[in-house]
């Protein structure tokens, strides 16, 4: 697998980010729960959740974006899918019990769902070459276009943020590049929203 060594760095980045914080935005590396909730409201964005659908969580760590679901009162069949098996058996027990959810490690088995939601996965490369990462995201949203069957989103790091307070070891997307990538291979409905007061952006793919 070309991206195997890339997705060891990455699953051991997260299990220890897990072992240290637990079930916590800063378990998955979010700094907040405040700003863990402005990345859901963008990416939610995409999906119609008037009537019953069905979600991938693309990246779903312990499950944070279920519990927003839950809490907002959706009726949704949710998947979430995580490179990292300890993420995936931390979200099992959290969610012990709860309906109409699973929760995997094995990309292989996630289902075609209605949207595919994914948050953050872009932005920890770590030691990855650029090019190798560009490649990988690019792999990464086919399989998730592939899996979506109404829109799907996702938010990355931004190539518009200050100098001065963008790390080496994380990937800043040009949002531009990724808007006109989307727009050309996945659908003619595509938004890009950059103004929601964080240093990324979140693209929404609608079908």
């Amino acid at each position: 697998m070309r991206f195997a060594n890339l997705v060891k760095q990455v699953d051991s980045y997260y299990s220890g980010k897990l072992r240290e914080y637990g079930v916590s935005p800063r378990g998955v590396d979010w700094n907040s729960r405040e700003s863990q909730v402005i990345r859901f409201d963008q990416l939610l964005g995409v999906c119609d959740l008037t009537r019953p659908c069905s979600i991938n969580d693309f990246g779903c760590g312990y499950g944070a974006l279920l519990d927003e679901l839950v809490e907002r009162g959706c009726a949704v069949d949710y998947c979430g899918y995580d490179i990292s098996a300890a993420m995936i058996a931390q979200a099992s027990r959290h969610h012990d019990g709860r309906d109409r959810c699973t929760f995997t490690a094995d990309e292989s088995v996630v289902p075609e769902a209605d949207y595919t939601l994914a948050s953050g996965i872009f932005n920890v490369r770590l030691e990855t070459p650029e090019p190798l990462w560009e490649e990988y995201i690019l792999a990464t949203l086919a399989t998730i276009d592939r899996l979506s069957q109404r829109g799907f989103a996702f938010n990355m790091l931004t190539r518009y943020s200050d100098p001065e307070r963008m790390r080496g070891d994380l990937y800043y997307g040009d949002p531009c590049a990724f808007f006109d990538h989307c727009k050309r291979l996945f659908s003619r409905q595509v938004a890009l929203l950059h103004n929601y007061g964080l240093y990324e952006f979140t693209i929404r793919v609608h079908k």
